[in-house]
């Protein structure tokens, strides 16, 4: 007790003291240096990422014949804010918008209800079989997509479901993608099985617990499989070209490749209509970014 009471009671000279203060503050400059120099990498790393998108939007303001001027202009002299105008009316791009929403929200739709009720099954309901099942599920991401292409071309084509939206909506119906199902099954892995067990003495179904009580708990796992779905969906270009055939069907992504095709020399006026079908991507993530970072993290930590 004496020696801990000594040690206690040890008191620095002034010498020793503006010791200590100089080696504090040599260490902070030293952390501070360190963040600095990191903050500064990532800021130019984050301005060379950033640059394609720069260009895009400076191209798209700039005048005919101007796009491809060396030294690169990026700031347009003048501002040709017109470009947006032709761009989006020389091509029927607003029905291309509206057939791109539709497919994109009600696929996304799909993959969230049926690939979080198969996920449900997985996670929590004890069946027979159900890792060799998952296992097998799993299995499926290794198929490349053109390994199923044939097949389910000529599926639809007996069900006569080409040139229509349907191709690209109802098979997110019947369980969506196995990765969304990986994902959302190890985010239930992480919520207590107490909670099913109080809704079941309740007198609650496995319905209602998924329902009522997964869904709400899942916001995380479920705004990145929007994310996911959203950008999928909304930048497919291999499957609208395979099952969609009408013009008046286009997707945007059909629409900016015909757009190239017949006015490949106005860079300008593609830059402008690029630009215009970025925005809702961008729009969605920077939303939902918060949602998609924690849901990727949290959907890792469980073994299950």
């Amino acid at each position: 007790m004496t020696a801990v009471n000594q040690k206690k009671t040890i008191q620095f000279g002034p010498e020793q003291q503006t010791t200590l203060v100089q080696v504090r503050r040599r260490r902070t400059r030293r952390q501070l240096l360190v963040r600095a120099v990191l903050y500064l990498v990532l800021t130019v790393i984050g301005l060379i990422m950033l640059l394609p998108l720069l260009w895009l939007i400076s191209t798209s303001l700039k005048a005919r014949g101007l796009e491809f001027t060396f030294p690169p202009q990026w700031i347009p002299d003048p501002v040709v804010w017109g470009n947006y105008h032709e761009a989006l009316t020389i091509l029927p791009f607003g029905r291309f918008f509206l057939n791109t929403i539709t497919i994109t929200l009600l696929s996304t739709l799909g993959s969230l209800l049926s690939a979080s009720m198969v996920a449900f099954g997985f996670a929590r309901i004890p069946f027979p079989g159900r890792r060799p099942l998952f296992v097998l599920l799993l299995s499926t991401l290794m198929l490349p997509y053109v390994v199923t292409l044939i097949p389910s071309f000529l599926l639809f084509k007996y069900l006569r479901w080409l040139d229509t939206f349907l191709p690209l909506i109802v098979p997110s119906f019947f369980g969506g993608s196995a990765f969304f199902v990986f994902l959302i099954r190890q985010f239930y892995a992480t919520i207590p099985l107490d909670l099913d067990e109080a809704a079941e003495m309740d007198g609650a179904g496995y319905f209602r617990i998924w329902w009522s009580i997964l869904l709400p708990l899942s916001r995380p796992v479920m705004a990145t499989v929007v994310i996911f779905s959203f950008i999928w969906n909304w930048n497919d270009f291999l499957g609208p070209l395979i099952y969609i055939n009408s013009l008046e069907n286009f997707t945007l992504a059909l629409g900016l490749a015909g757009f190239r095709s017949q006015h490949s020399a106005r860079w300008n006026l593609l830059m402008a209509a690029s630009t215009v079908v970025l925005i809702p991507v961008l729009v969605i993530f920077f939303v939902a970014q918060r949602y998609f970072i924690r849901g990727i993290v949290t959907s890792g930590l469980s073994g299950r």
